[in-house]
């Protein structure tokens, strides 16, 4: 039995009927598809190094305690690796389709909080994978990891290691209580360590103060309520999907003829993407800013291989009032530069850190007014992380491109993740189906973002197209995605 952290389950107690908290991803594979029964036993090979995904949740009763992770003694593979059909033509539409009905249930709470969809019929012989994860699970970078662990790096699978794995007796409720009461009489002793570490160090201590004391000022600037926006409002539980095609060489072409990072060129493109979304719901961009929440890892490198939360944030204002694309990838850079100096990703993980002293009733209680207050301080979400740059396969099918899947929560309509993978940088954008279904209008701009600001076009900007007419990520050649995997690494400690 393992206790989870406040953060993981933090992102439990937020979710309700129309606040869905996994996250996703959807590679797309070379044919043939492989049967139910090599499926199965792809996964199978691999679960041995992924405890999670046979463990569930359990609840505290009056919730007098944060949940556990315990193991699922009735867990049974093929309920969570499941296989579904696309509807002809099966193009990229149908696909999208699937994933927003797939993304908008629920997963269930009575099982490990995974589901894998295998989906047959799209077309040129190709075939999805379909993945579910909840968020207490896993965040972002962990769950990259994960990719790379449940898929194989070599076109021949290695040999499946022996698994004797034989779950654990299930707690009861009086143990669950105990286990919670020892941890509550245990926090004042891990106060103390902490005072007495402040005072070993105290020199350190007044610095990291200062840098904490300077963050707070800047986080409680950036959520400050914003302009009243269509961006924001209630949502409904049903989901729409949809995704837009870069290339990591014409990224990293862009950063060296206009400077700033991958990051801020990604961020650039999003702000196009939004601009022209709000042009064609006709408002006025003038003087206009999107607030995005971004993500950031704080996770040290000792502990990566841990499937636990490190996530803080910073909130950039996306500047959609202008017109020039580099002008606001110039615009973005500098902003970027002040916010990892300001501290504020560090004074988010602070306060996130403090909601360990929170008994898991008033926990429970903060996520459900979250959820149901308005908020005008957020517009959007966006998410940056880092995929592997060679190529994986399940069972010597190569996944040709992978695309994320972000939630949605509050009363954010809109949102997107960006995953880089095998020399491609592609784009997910989740909307709420019924307040936000023109979200191909972001891909679109997203990709038109990209195109206008390289060099070869910068005198006569092209429109690129969004979906299926983008350019495929298999004709990336290992070369370019050598090239520019460093760059993309070194960017990770600070990617939104």
């Amino acid at each position: 039995m393992e206790t989870m952290s406040p953060l993981d389950a933090s992102f439990l107690h937020i979710e309700d009927a129309v606040t869905h908290m996994h996250i996703g991803s959807v590679g797309i594979f070379e044919g043939p598809a492989p049967s139910q029964d090599e499926a199965l036993s792809a996964v199978a090979a691999h679960l041995p190094l992924v405890p999670r995904y046979r463990q569930k949740v359990r609840f505290v009763p009056m919730e007098l305690g944060r949940p556990a992770w315990v193991d699922d003694p009735h867990f049974r593979l093929d309920y969570h690796v499941r296989r579904t059909a696309l509807p002809s033509p099966g193009g990229d539409q149908e696909l999208r389709n699937l994933i927003g009905r797939v993304m908008s249930q629920q997963l269930d709470r009575a099982k490990p909080l995974w589901e894998m969809w295998l989906a047959e019929g799209l077309d040129h012989g190709r075939w999805a994978l379909i993945s579910k994860t909840h968020h207490c699970m896993v965040d972002g970078v962990s769950a990259t990891d994960l990719l790379s662990v449940m898929l194989d790096a070599e076109r021949e699978a290695p040999p499946a290691p022996d698994d004797p794995w034989q779950p654990k007796p299930e707690p009861g409720t009086v143990e669950l209580m105990t286990h919670s009461l020892a941890l509550r009489l245990g926090s004042p002793y891990e106060g103390m360590r902490t005072v007495l570490a402040a005072a070993r160090g105290p020199r350190r201590v007044a610095r990291g103060a200062l840098d904490l004391g300077r963050g707070l000022v800047s986080l409680g600037q950036a959520v400050t309520p914003g302009r009243e926006t269509s961006l924001n409002g209630p949502i409904g539980p049903h989901r729409c999907w949809d995704w837009a095609r870069g290339r990591l060489a014409d990224i990293k072409t862009i950063r060296q003829a206009h400077g700033g990072t991958i990051n801020d060129v990604v961020l650039s493109a999003i702000t196009g993407g939004f601009r022209d979304l709000l042009l064609s719901r006709g408002v006025a961009v003038e003087g206009r800013v999107v607030r995005t929440l971004v993500p950031v890892s704080v996770r040290a490198q000792h502990e990566r291989g841990t499937y636990n939360n490190k996530v803080s944030a910073m909130f950039a204002d996306l500047p959609v009032s202008f017109e020039d694309p580099v002008a606001r990838l110039e615009e973005i850079s500098g902003q970027m530069q002040r916010l990892k100096r300001s501290g504020q990703a560090v004074a988010a993980e602070r306060l996130t850190a403090l909601s360990g002293f929170a008994p898991a009733m008033l926990l429970a209680l903060g996520g459900r007014v979250y959820t149901r207050t308005p908020q005008r301080a957020v517009n959007t979400v966006t998410t940056n992380v880092p995929g592997p740059q060679y190529p994986l396969y399940l069972r010597g099918r190569r996944m040709l491109e992978a695309f994320p899947f972000v939630p949605l929560g509050g009363h954010v309509r809109i949102g997107v993740a960006i995953f880089s993978y095998d020399g491609n940088i592609n784009f997910g954008v989740t909307g709420d189906r019924d307040t936000s279904s023109d979200i191909a209008v972001v891909c679109q701009g997203i990709e038109r973002g990209i195109a206008e600001l390289m060099p070869s076009v910068r005198t006569e900007p092209a429109a690129a197209e969004v979906g299926g007419d983008a350019p495929a990520a298999a004709e990336v050649t290992g070369s370019a995605a050598a090239e520019v995997s460093g760059s993309a690494a070194a960017e990770a400690e600070v990617s939104p």
